[in-house]
């Protein structure tokens, strides 16, 4: 067989081999996530007595049972929470979680967090933006998140510095929280969504092109 077209053979069996990678790595990624988020939740299925098992009055294991508990479980706990009786049960439980020492400061800080991500009025990331990471002369994606309080803003003015989070890649769930001067950022016009899906493709996936003009949000005398 000549070389040329031995060459040709082998190009195409890796164009074929990086074309049915593409395809089955996303396919296969995201069915092993769902297998595990389906395994994890239908563990809640072991909170009902034995006679309640799906197992026993379906005669064959049905694998997502569980989510619908769970599901049923958080909009049972959303419904009581969201009224009066249910509203003062919660503040009692925090109350007592508040209480005790060690599960004080987890449970204090979950819930700060979980608050800012979950609830419909949060705004855990509000801007795009860019800054020099982890050393002067190279650039990354990060977020705003506000701007320093408590004891920080005596040092730092929240007038003149800001509080970002520096995303890892591929996981932008962990991260660096760090404080920059308003003047080493620069803001992107970009939405969040738009650069954390530039963040998680490892930029790979590059947002649309958008038109100029985004600013930093206007400095105010107290801590966000």
């Amino acid at each position: 067989m000549p070389v040329i077209e031995r060459a040709r053979i082998g190009a195409a069996l890796r164009r074929w081999l990086l074309s049915g990678l593409l395809v089955l790595v996303p396919l296969i990624v995201t069915l092993w996530v769902l297998e595990w988020v389906i395994s994890t939740l239908d563990q809640t299925l072991n909170i009902l007595p034995e006679a309640w098992q799906p197992e026993r009055w379906l005669g064959v294991r049905v694998p997502g049972m569980g989510v619908l508990l769970a599901l049923a479980i958080v909009l049972g706990i959303g419904a009581l929470a969201s009224n009066y009786v249910g509203n003062q049960l919660v503040a009692w439980w925090h109350a007592l979680l508040q209480r005790i020492p060690v599960v004080r400061s987890i449970y204090s800080g979950v819930k700060q967090v979980s608050d800012t991500l979950l609830s419909e009025k949060g705004n855990a990331f509000r801007q795009a933006l860019l800054v020099q990471w982890p050393r002067e002369g190279m650039w990354t994606i990060a977020f705003l998140t506000g701007a320093p309080g408590g004891d920080v803003a005596r040092h730092l003015p929240a007038q003149d510095y800001l509080s970002v989070y520096v995303p890892t890649t591929p996981n932008p769930t962990g991260g660096y929280f760090v404080i920059v001067h308003r003047r080493d950022v620069v803001p992107l016009a970009m939405s969040v969504d738009e650069a954390l899906t530039y963040v998680i493709s490892m930029g790979v996936i590059v947002p649309g092109a958008r038109k100029p003009g985004a600013a930093l949000p206007a400095s105010s005398s107290g801590a966000a």
